[in-house]
């Protein structure tokens, strides 16, 4: 028997191949196989149905927020390139919602546990962890049959917006401003709130005793989906400066049926809201004191003595104070939409000139008007008998005319 001398002897008289071993594969895959195989799914669904996912169930919703998440992603485009068979990566999304007219196409309502992060708040208290939990868990997909005649209206308002009768307003109070029956727009994308089931709680907190509203909903979102949220959870949703929280204004239309309504029907369980009134500057600045029929039409919450007491400290008021000429008492009327129907009504003859404060800073009030003052008295009369909707200024001949 031959002596072997060294490990390399060894190895080269192993005649049945007791020695030769393979590298053990791995069974784990890696980050960019499980991402190539997760747009495998995409790219299976579109050979099968000849279109994109869409938000109809629960399988698309998913598919679709993914589709979503990777064109927002280059590096995972550029990695997909080459499996990107059906041109799913690079196709522009037409998105018909608020965020076309706000130049914002970021859709987050349709994200997935994976991407989710319009409710990932942070540092705050757990209530509203709670109202973020609320939120998600109560969404599901509506069938198309049942979406079809919301999918009208919110196609109603996209366009109303886009021709100035509706406007957005930074979200602010649920007591003034979450009511069923409005529109609202969360991170982009444009709710219904149909209703509203709100029942008032006397709860004890370290503060004190408090009234508490609360109480499920149901909200139909542009997207096709709904929720039962709670009242409270959405208001804290809206609130929430990440989620950038707007209220659609009623049309003109709207607020003038609104206004009627309430107008000449007050009784005992009526509230007084403020008051409207008509002013006239005393300003000394040429600019302002040569202007006849200069009066600013406003709303008030409290007396208007009360308002315009430091008026000439305020851009509003010229920076100078001001003669009340006539003040009116307000019952159930809502601020922003009084403001926004008189306002509209005399749009031809508001004031446009700038004023600096006493840092430099330029302003432009939007609230005086080039009006008669008996012109400005008629109108609030129409507006009281509903006759206004007859009628439009004409600030060429300075004339109330019929339509």
């Amino acid at each position: 028997m031959d002596k072997k001398k060294t490990l390399e002897d060894i190895f080269n008289d192993d005649e049945f191949g007791i020695l030769d071993s393979k590298a053990k594969e791995s069974n784990v895959k890696t980050e960019d196989e499980r991402l190539i195989e997760s747009f495998q799914e995409i790219n299976a669904f579109f050979e099968k149905n000849n279109r994109e996912p869409e938000a109809t169930n629960v399988t698309e919703f998913k598919l679709l927020s993914r589709l979503k998440a990777l064109r927002k992603d280059s590096k995972k485009v550029e990695i997909l390139k080459s499996y990107d068979t059906h041109n799913l990566l690079n196709t522009k999304e037409e998105i018909k919602s608020v965020a076309d007219i706000l130049n914002d196409d970021d859709l987050g309502i349709l994200d997935t546990e994976e991407t989710l992060s319009i409710f990932k708040l942070t540092n705050v208290p757990s209530s509203t962890e709670r109202a973020e939990s609320d939120f998600v868990a109560q969404r599901k997909a509506m069938k198309d049959k049942e979406f079809l005649s919301y999918e009208s209206m919110f196609k109603k308002v996209h366009e109303e917006l886009k021709q100035g009768k509706r406007r957005l307003f930074t979200y602010e109070n649920a007591d003034k401003n979450l009511k069923a029956g409005s529109y609202y727009v969360l991170n982009g994308v444009l709710l219904f709130l149909e209703e509203a089931n709100i029942e008032t709680d006397n709860v004890t907190l370290p503060s004190g005793d408090r009234l508490r509203k609360d109480g499920r909903t149901r909200i139909i979102f542009e997207n096709g989906t709904m929720s039962n949220m709670l009242y409270r959870s959405l208001d804290k949703a809206l609130l929430h400066k990440d989620n950038d929280g707007k209220i659609v204004s009623h049309t003109e239309t709207e607020i003038e049926k609104e206004l009627f309504d309430n107008v000449n029907s007050v009784n005992e369980e009526d509230v007084q809201t403020g008051w409207i009134y008509v002013l006239k500057s005393k300003s000394n600045h040429k600019d302002i004191a040569t202007i006849k029929d200069l009066y600013k039409i406003g709303y008030s919450t409290v007396p208007v003595p009360k308002r315009i007491k430091n008026a000439y400290k305020e851009p509003t008021y010229l920076f100078a104070d001001v003669t009340i000429i006539d003040a009116y008492k307000t019952y159930n009327m809502n601020t922003q939409k009084f403001e926004l129907l008189i306002h509209r009504f005399f749009a031809e003859a508001c004031l446009n000139i700038d004023i600096n404060d006493d840092t430099g800073r330029r302003m432009t009030p939007r609230e005086w008007f080039v009006v008669p003052l008996p012109i400005i008295q008629k109108a609030f009369r129409l507006l009281e008998s509903e006759e206004i909707v007859n009628y439009k200024y004409d600030s060429n001949i300075k004339a109330l005319i019929k339509r």
